[in-house]
């Protein structure tokens, strides 16, 4: 056989085997849904706690890929990541309020929430309430930490935080959020670890925690730092289960493509 035959043969095998998992599974998405609901519901939080559902239509017991988006806890709006699409996987986006309209901890709040809506309602679709993986970029990996490691936030709504399977933050703070530390008027070169830290809240029994980022000296501020400072304090806790992977070359923004790869092999440890 000659070389570029083999090549394209090659090429055509890696391209079949790299392809999302589609079969005969169809999906279905619903928009919009709230996840809080009573009477004392502000005009704000009728708008902005909400979010949206892609789920396989014909399968059952699937895993639920609980999605945060990033932006700093000021902006962003919730959407399906590509990525995580025809992957006989379930996920839902969330959107959660925004500062300076709230301040904290209500975004932490309605994280919980959210996640805990996801708990009650998932086996409504066909989904697995014990296959559970919550994920983030930025400051919805932020939120995805304080919610997995600090419990009192689902206690509050009757789910027990390790009932999460997995805890996957991408470039998530592990201090204290800037956006908090601004309302105090500190800087954000002045780090805190308080009750708004995920680092406050080390402890081994937590779920497993995967802590991706980018390359330490292309992200923002001292976030890598942080993460491997985290997985060392998990570590001395007794914690087995937490993981630190750095995606060398990209920065705080471009880390996310890549670490959705890990994410992909991470739900099928």
């Amino acid at each position: 056989m000659k070389l570029v035959p083999l090549f394209f043969f090659l090429f055509s095998v890696l391209l079949v085997f790299s392809q999302p998992e589609t079969g005969t599974t169809t999906y279905k998405t619903e928009l919009n849904i709230s996840y809080r609901s009573g009477e004392n519901l502000d005009e704000y939080m009728r708008d902005r706690c909400k979010l949206d559902i892609y789920f396989p239509e014909n399968e059952d017991n699937f895993t639920t890929v609980v999605w945060f988006h990033g932006g700093g806890l000021t902006a962003g709006e919730k959407s399906i990541p590509e990525r995580l699409k025809n992957r006989k996987l379930a996920v839902v986006a969330v959107n959660y309020r925004l500062s300076p309209k709230v301040k904290s901890p209500a975004f932490i709040d309605d994280a919980a929430a959210a996640i805990a809506w996801v708990f009650k309602n998932i086996s409504k679709y066909g989904g697995d309430p014990k296959k559970i993986i919550v994920s983030g970029h930025s400051a919805g990996g932020y939120l995805a930490c304080m919610i997995g490691l600090d419990k009192h936030y689902l206690a509050a709504y009757g789910i027990d935080a390790n009932s999460i399977q997995k805890l996957v933050p991408f470039s998530g703070q592990m201090i204290t959020h800037f956006i908090i530390r601004k309302e105090r008027g500190i800087p954000d070169t002045q780090p805190v670890v308080d009750e708004f830290a995920p680092l406050f809240h080390i402890r081994a029994d937590a779920p497993p925690l995967y802590l991706i980022t980018g390359d330490r000296e292309l992200e923002m501020l001292g976030r890598y730092e942080e993460n491997a400072y985290m997985w060392r304090m998990m570590k001395l806790s007794g914690n087995k289960q937490t993981f630190l992977y750095e995606l060398g070359g990209f920065n705080h923004g471009e880390m996310a493509e890549p670490a959705f790869n890990l994410l992909l092999k991470i739900l099928k440890k």
